[in-house]
């Protein structure tokens, strides 16, 4: 790609712009044209929100308090909104993904921990979507879940197929994925019909009425904002070509909220009409006793079921399309975030097919034993394990993300204000907090009432207890360590690069001035 001596001299405000792309952003392209090219990461990252985790919780809220909880849900996105905003922040002013900046700022020992903590993460979120599908294959083609497993991580892995042509492409498809998933749940609710008074109700007045209320809210928000995501959406920004200077990555960086905006906003409505699918038809005045039984104990496996005998056949198979959907989808960024993670934190130099192979491979086994050995009922109960992990793992991500979008050393003249950084940080810890007390809740609830002698319960008890005070002080670490490493910007490389090179222009110029020798 050649330049022009002409271009090599041209300037925006004193600053010498020697490429293309710097140039085209001169010549003031429409906004609406450069919002069109950062859409994309915003889906992708949306989907984290919709995961069969996330619906699983959402059908048990609706189904133990009807409409009551769907304000969680409002602030819960508002609060992803903000996170996610950091994330892409962060790296369209470093230029670099989250893992990659761990990779450079902590020492061996943590920078490995990390590394496992996070891999971990993706895993524990890949185990709700593999299953999910495989309870999607089992309703529409009444095949065995483990198969269904089987035939996820394969198709998985041929949509993964599409990054050879870009992007772009795999985006799109996500995207159709999100809208298809949608417009299912959206037919649900024209079918089942929610009062609308009802739902504007519980949409936007808090209430925490009934037994269980706080434990399900707090269920709620701990499975909206999803560690891997925090990763994935920091390195997604980076496949847009941002220019260097300050207004090109304030624009990109608008642009990205804009976007992350309209797809958690999609993300509201699905979890909205989840809600109130399972709210309106589980607190039905007709309500079978067997069916009853099943809303008192709401799963993936079992709701599919439950709405087929409540609303018939063809509603089944529009959730069915629905879960099938969200899984699918869920699982390809679930993937991709894997790909992200290895290589910034190991910086592994492989093939794609072989990476995406790996990542795939190490979330589908643990699903695909326990649904080969459990059944439905053994997947189910993994899902609950998958969301306690992700509780567990999100200070892991979360605090290097708030210390790193904070920092003078990694943002420079782009750090955020003291109010959005004092802000994000109460938010950040609101999240944490409400994850631990979801975590530690859920341990001493299976202690206190599990099946085993009470011998074994005070050694799980005594092995328990180190590892919290150990939880405790590595988030007390992360939280308190001062940053050592000071990144170079793109903006500021940008400014080094075009003293250089003005320094070359003028001597072009000077030669060109000199008149020629007689």
């Amino acid at each position: 790609m050649g330049v022009t001596k002409a271009e090599a001299v041209a300037s925006d405000g004193g600053k010498v712009v020697d490429d293309i792309e710097a140039l085209a952003d001169l010549r003031k392209e429409p906004a609406w044209k450069k919002f069109l090219s950062h859409i994309g990461p915003g889906f992708m990252v949306c989907l984290a929100y919709l995961d069969p985790g996330n619906m699983e919780t959402d059908l048990q809220a609706g189904a133990n308090h009807k409409y009551e909880l769907l304000w969680v849900i409002l602030i819960g996105l508002i609060f992803a909104l903000i996170i996610q905003s950091l994330s892409a922040n962060l790296g369209v002013v470093t230029g670099r993904h989250l893992a990659e900046l761990c990779k450079t700022e902590y020492p061996v020992w943590v920078k490995t921990c990390l590394w496992l903590l996070a891999e971990l993460a993706v895993i524990a979120s890949d185990i709700p979507e593999v299953i999910g599908t495989g309870f999607a294959f089992n309703l529409l083609f009444h095949i065995p879940v483990w198969t269904g497993v089987l035939i996820a991580g394969s198709s998985t892995l041929l949509l993964l197929g599409l990054q050879r042509y870009g992007v772009r492409k795999l985006e799109v498809v996500v995207a159709l994925l999100v809208f298809v998933m949608a417009g299912c749940f959206f037919v649900e609710m024209s079918i089942v019909k929610p009062p609308v008074n009802k739902v504007l109700q519980g949409l936007f007045i808090p209430r925490l009425s009934g037994p269980g209320a706080t434990g399900d809210s707090i269920a709620l928000l701990g499975a909206l904002v999803m560690p891997h995501n925090l990763f994935l959406h920091s390195a997604l920004v980076l496949s847009r070509n941002t220019p260097a200077s300050a207004k090109g990555m304030k624009d990109a960086c608008r642009f990205f909220l804009f976007e992350s905006g309209i797809a958690l906003f999609v993300a509201l409505l699905v979890n909205i009409a989840i809600i109130s699918v399972s709210g309106t038809v589980c607190n039905a005045t007709n309500l079978s006793p067997e069916d009853a039984v099943k809303c008192s104990d709401l799963t993936l496996d079992s709701s599919s079921f439950l709405l087929r005998n409540v609303l018939g056949k063809s509603s089944a198979t529009v959730y069915g399309v629905a879960l099938l959907a969200s899984g699918q989808s869920s699982t390809i960024t679930g993937t991709y975030a894997g790909q992200y993670v290895m290589q910034g934190f190991l910086d592994i130099k492989m093939k794609q097919w072989l990476r995406n192979l790996m990542t795939r491979s190490i979330a589908i086994v643990p699903s695909l034993i326990v649904s080969i050995i459990g059944g439905s009922s053994g997947a189910g109960r993994l899902i609950v394990i998958a969301s306690m992990i992700l509780s567990f793992e999100l200070p892991f991500a979360l605090i290097p993300l708030l210390k790193f979008s904070s920092s003078s050393n990694k943002m420079g003249e782009n750090k955020n204000s003291i109010y959005i950084v004092g802000f994000s940080w109460v938010l950040g810890f609101v999240i944490i907090g409400i994850n631990i007390y979801f975590l530690s809740t859920k341990l001493v609830g299976w202690i206190l009432h599990n099946a085993l002698p009470t011998f074994a319960n005070v050694l799980i008890g005594i092995v328990l207890f180190p590892l919290m005070l150990l939880y405790v002080v590595a988030v007390i670490y992360l939280t308190f360590r001062k940053d050592t490493v000071k990144f170079v910007s793109r903006r500021e490389l940008q400014a080094g690069d075009d003293t250089e090179k003005a320094q070359v222009a003028t001597c072009v110029a000077d030669e060109d001035s000199k008149e020629p020798p007689v």
